[in-house]
């Protein structure tokens, strides 16, 4: 069958069914309103039907078992909203025989899953299983029933996802009861310790799901498949840890490095039961390893006055250690980028925006320090033609962190324009002798800004003897950075 005739007959097939439960429904509208149904009879008859679609379906799996599958589905769909209403609405079923009904239908559910080979059943059993704590009254019972209740779906959910072969399944499961039980501890007060043991309990239940996953089908996650899973991981550390900084502030950061090492550990044992990397793998722990890095690490535990230098020395490990990058895949630029925001907050606050408290060591070199990061970057990019762009953008940073710094420990105004020459000045020759255009067309602006400042700024009450020896300086600058550039063109066509 082609595309175009399978989608038609699906949407024929949704509205036929669609059809039948609104038939279904007035004609239940109708009895009541005659006084032909009593409530018992109503729930009945609804239950009736649902199981009655589900028969249908089965006595017309042979046209095709995902066609046929449509009425089971509307039927399951009728199966629940009939619990709800002997429950809600009618009190006909306590909150015990409506828990039981619920879990009864959802494994039917499931069952149907498997027989008709569609997902759309394992998604009506994670939403109803998951929902019936907050749509039956008074809950489940006490919170310790009502956390075997969500790991025990859980459970049942991670081993048929595992069964079935289908990420799809458990990932549901894992979101919604990440969100539902955290919604339903704070609405009852729960006890925070009580809260994270569970959030934990519950995240490494299908944390280890997804690792037997992979292993079970030799099938490790692909990169749309990690994309998948990583809400799901940020979402756990930031309701984990919201709690744990509320009640224990001081630990917290080490519980959020634990976690990454129990991350590490478990990515270490899927690859080694795999014998191979996975790409999909390497992406989600190097995005988990970066957030954590940066927000336990960096913003929680180093203290303000050392971070320059020690993301200072972050950098510097990370451009020493390039040779190992390749070992990291696809988990490399999440790192990077954690590496390289940490970098660029402490360029702005200490360099750029003069931010720096008093307290850090060695303030006054930080800016000199920083721009030197920046030269070594560039140089180590500029010959991969990929990284141009970047290497651009590391030059023009250099100067202007370099440039900045002087402004800020020198206090005399021609003498900061003068170390501005000497910088565009050796620039310049750098660039004759590492044959280097670009370096070259980037001092011109060094020296283009060092004119402006002179002019508009430096020579402004300033004594006559300051002038005369500045303009001199900075006149012979100027003249051998164009003699240098002109070499510079002849011998770089």
């Amino acid at each position: 069958m082609q595309a175009r005739d399978l989608a038609i007959t699906n949407v024929l097939g949704w509205a036929g069914a669609v059809a039948l439960v609104l038939a279904a429904a007035y004609l239940i509208r109708l009895a009541i309103n005659a006084g032909w149904l009593t409530p018992a009879v109503q729930v009945a008859a609804a239950a009736v039907l649902g199981l009655a679609l589900i028969g249908a379906g089965f006595g017309l799996k042979d046209v095709g078992h995902r066609y046929a599958g449509l009425l089971p589905a509307a039927g399951i769909a009728i199966l629940f909203l009939s619990i709800y209403g002997a429950h809600l609405l009618y009190h006909l079923a306590s909150a015990h025989q409506a828990a039981i009904a619920v879990m009864v239908v959802c494994a039917i559910s499931l069952a149907l899953c498997a027989s008709f080979d569609s997902d759309l059943y394992a998604l009506f059993a994670v939403a109803a299983s998951y929902s019936a704590p907050f749509l039956i009254e008074h809950g489940l019972g006490s919170f310790s029933d009502l956390a075997l209740y969500y790991c025990a779906w859980s459970l049942t959910f991670t081993l048929f996802a595992i069964h079935r072969r289908r990420r799809l399944i458990y990932l549901l499961a894992l979101y919604i009861a990440l969100v539902g039980f955290d919604a339903l501890a704070r609405s009852q007060h729960i006890d925070w310790a009580t809260l994270v043991e569970f959030q934990t309990l519950q995240f490494g239940l299908f944390a280890a799901g997804a690792a037997v996953f992979s292993i079970r089908w030799s099938s490790p996650l692909d990169e749309p498949a990690a994309l998948a899973h990583l809400p799901a991981l940020l979402l756990f550390y930031g309701l984990q840890f919201a709690a744990l900084k509320a009640h224990l502030p001081q630990a917290a950061p080490w519980i959020a490095l634990g976690s990454l090492l129990a991350a590490l550990l478990l990515y270490g044992i899927a690859r080694f039961a795999l014998g191979r990397a996975s790409a999909g793998g390497q992406l989600l722990l190097g995005a988990y390893a970066g957030l954590v890095l940066f927000h336990a690490g960096y913003l929680e535990l180093l203290p303000s006055s050392s971070a320059p230098w020690v993301v200072l020395g972050v950098v510097a490990a990370a451009l020493l250690l390039r040779g190992q990058w390749s070992r990291a895949g696809r988990g490399l630029w999440p790192l990077l980028l954690a590496v390289g925001v940490m970098f660029l907050v402490n360029l702005m606050q200490v360099v750029v925006l003069g931010t720096a408290s008093d307290r850090i060591p060695g303030q006054k070199l930080l800016g000199a320090a920083y721009a030197a990061m920046l030269y070594i970057g560039h140089g180590l990019t500029r010959k991969d033609p990929r990284q141009q762009p970047l290497s651009t953008v590391l030059l023009y940073a250099g100067h202007l962190t370099a440039m900045s710094w002087v402004l800020r420990v020198v206090d005399e105004r021609i003498v900061q324009s003068l170390i501005w020459g000497l910088l565009a000045l050796s620039a310049m020759a750098w660039s004759v002798i590492k044959r280097d255009r670009p370096v070259g067309q980037s001092a011109l602006i060094v020296f283009a800004a060092t004119g402006v400042k002179v002019m508009l700024y430096d020579l402004h009450d300033a004594a006559p003897l300051a002038r005369i020896i500045g303009l001199f300086v900075l006149g012979i600058c100027f003249y051998a950075g164009g003699l240098l550039y002109q070499r510079l063109t002849r011998t770089v066509a």
